[in-house]
């Protein structure tokens, strides 16, 4: 079953024409990957997909919630990370604080709960929006960049989890400008020319 359908996507920002015509379906526990170069459409592409940005043309359908954590984190500086948990938890109706608690100290950083946003550095912040962004267990979760500023350990956590999501059957859209490990994704498909081709190999993900 697909999780996501998008078809036709045609994007402009006055005379530029970004995406031309873009088709990607994903379905469920798949791990997609989009590569483009920088200035590419590919955060633009992601926003349409999480319904941030309206297309010119063209469709996009989800079935399920859809958890979106873009490049430059959206976070309120002056709210420690314990409120967003909270505000998060209140706009989903989630009672249970386990599910935070989990990813906090999955992702390594359950010292920063009572520290504002302003003061994380930039990969704790990246951490606190991929938790966000996972507490209503999304059928679908679109990252831009997910793991930019983060150390060594961390990754290989944040590739842990993204295993765990997958077989529990999460779609996994990952946008990067570059793919290091090309065999822990289902597919990688290319963003170029505003259009979407995609590689012929398919590879099993690293377990």
């Amino acid at each position: 079953m697909n999780v996501l359908e998008a078809h036709g996507i045609r994007k402009s920002f006055g005379r530029h024409t970004v995406l031309d015509g873009v088709d990607l379906e994903i379905a469920a526990g798949e791990l997609v990957a989009v590569v483009g170069e920088n200035g590419s459409g590919k955060s633009t592409l992601l926003r349409i997909l999480a319904g941030d940005l309206r297309p010119d043309r063209g469709s996009v359908m989800t079935c399920g919630q859809a958890g979106y954590c873009p490049q430059a984190v959206v976070l309120d500086d002056a709210l420690t990370v314990d409120q967003h948990i909270r505000y998060f938890q209140a706009a989903y109706r989630i009672g249970a604080a386990e599910r935070a608690e989990a990813l906090i100290a999955r992702l390594g950083y359950a010292a920063a709960h009572h520290q504002p946003a302003g003061t994380l550095s930039g990969g704790t912040r990246q951490k606190l929006s991929l938790t966000l962004a996972l507490l209503h267990e999304p059928a679908l979760l679109l990252l831009d960049e997910p793991y930019q500023g983060f150390d060594w350990e961390t990754y290989l956590a944040f590739w842990d989890l993204a295993g765990e999501l997958r077989a529990a059957g999460t779609a996994i859209l990952v946008i990067t400008h570059l793919v290091f490990e090309q065999e822990r994704f289902d597919r990688i498909c290319h963003l170029t020319a505003g259009r979407i081709e995609e590689r012929a190999d398919r590879h099993a993900p690293a377990a």
